[in-house]
């Protein structure tokens, strides 16, 4: 007989047997309380389990009412934070109120001291107005009494041959002297118009853009070039590290490249960027330039360090270029 058949008579004839002998139920009992719990211990361990069941949802119900405190504390915490945002807000528009007004006051005191300074220009022009007429005045009458000594002079040609080439010989020499005289005040006039100038640009009195175009025109009545003022828009911000126009003024002659920085002043940032203008122009156009120049009156002791690091020529003033730059 196989296990499975033997299983299926237990199963078939166990209850009626258990029902009729009362020494085989006993018998069945035994093995089942030995394998199993009885009654009373099963309900001990469900009251255990309820028990520990209560205990954690005591403990979830603290852990959430401290988990709520702490969120309201929180709360009040961000209140009071933006309670205080708002009132250093409050103080920042305050002291950008005050110093608008502070901007305002300064503008239109710069406004009156330009007033002033246009004032005195229109005086002075009408005083070398005066001056004008006056020296044409006298040198009318001077080139009268002139025409009249040359008419001596005729007359006395013959006898006065002799001292008159001496007297021309002085002549010639004092004319020499007089045109080194004038070129040397042209040269004071321009260092003076470039000194003012810078500082007139420096401190607000005039344009940076009337004083570069000064500067320009003397550069080209020095030495007969012409400077060309360029605007190129640098779309991948190489030079201000964003898109943004750059400025620069070129020489070009012949097969000559200059590139020129011409400022009232001049800073160690200002000399690094013209740097970067320089090569922004040198790789857009696929040309190197052969000489760098900056020119101002006014040069920051870092940035003459800068340039000659950069391999750029610094010049306080025009006459200071030699020649020689412009081929």
């Amino acid at each position: 007989m196989t296990r499975q058949q033997v299983k299926e008579i237990i199963l078939r004839d166990l209850p009626a047997i258990l029902e009729r002998d009362r020494q085989v139920r006993e018998f069945i009992l035994r093995l089942v309380r030995e394998q199993a719990a009885g009654k009373q211990e099963t309900e001990s361990r469900f009251d255990r389990v309820l028990e520990e069941i209560r205990r954690d949802r005591e403990e979830q119900t603290r852990k959430w009412e401290e988990q709520a405190q702490r969120w309201h504390e929180n709360q009040q915490t961000l209140e009071r934070d933006r309670e205080e945002q708002t009132r250093k807000w409050e103080e920042q528009a305050q002291r950008w109120h005050e110093n608008q007004q502070t901007l305002e006051r300064d503008r239109e005191e710069q406004r009156r001291r330009w007033e002033e300074q246009e004032q005195k220009w229109r005086e002075n022009q009408q005083t070398l107005e005066r001056d004008r007429e006056e020296q044409t005045r006298k040198w009318e009458e001077q080139n009268q009494k002139w025409r009249e000594n040359q008419q001596t002079l005729e007359r006395d040609r013959e006898e006065q041959q002799r001292r008159w080439e001496e007297q021309e010989q002085k002549w010639r020499e004092n004319q020499q002297e007089i045109r080194q005289m004038l070129q040397y005040i042209q040269r004071v006039d321009h260092r003076i118009d470039t000194t003012i100038g810078a500082l007139g640009a420096r401190w607000g009195l005039y344009a940076e853009q009337s004083f570069r175009s000064a500067l320009k025109g003397i550069l080209e009545d020095l030495f007969n070039i012409r400077v060309v003022n360029v605007i190129e828009f640098d779309e991948q911000g190489q030079v201000f590290g964003r898109p943004e126009q750059v400025e620069l003024d070129i020489v070009v002659k012949d097969d000559l490249l200059i590139i020129c920085e011409i400022k009232s002043s001049i800073s160690k940032p200002d000399m690094y960027v013209f740097e970067r203008k320089a090569r922004f122009y040198e790789r857009r156009h696929d040309r190197k330039a052969d000489r760098l120049l900056a020119i101002s009156p006014m040069v920051d002791p870092q940035a003459q360090a800068m340039a000659k690091e950069l391999g750029i020529q610094v010049c306080s003033r025009a006459e200071e270029v030699a020649p020689a730059t412009f081929g």
